[in-house]
């Protein structure tokens, strides 16, 4: 199960329901994807496909929809 968190422009925001415990996300586009880490800081852990301009659009995206991902992690996972 893979719930989205939210879309913005060309971009999917979701996690995976049984990848890891330290919370994170992935950013989907039609070229690739990205996974950031959150904390301790918004991070770029892996990609694939994305430009350098995409990575840092998702980054951006990432960090202005921070408290939105925490909520929807911690409701996904009890947190």
């Amino acid at each position: 199960m893979s719930p989205t968190v939210a879309k913005d422009g060309p971009y999917r925001l979701f996690f995976f329901s049984r990848e890891e415990t330290r919370i994170h996300i992935h950013v989907a586009h039609a070229d690739g994807e990205a996974k950031f880490w959150l904390t301790p800081e918004v991070k770029l852990s892996s990609y694939t496909g994305l430009s350098a301009k995409q990575l840092r659009e998702a980054q951006i995206i990432v960090e202005a929809r921070f408290k939105e991902i925490c909520d929807a992690w911690s409701q996904h996972f009890g947190g």
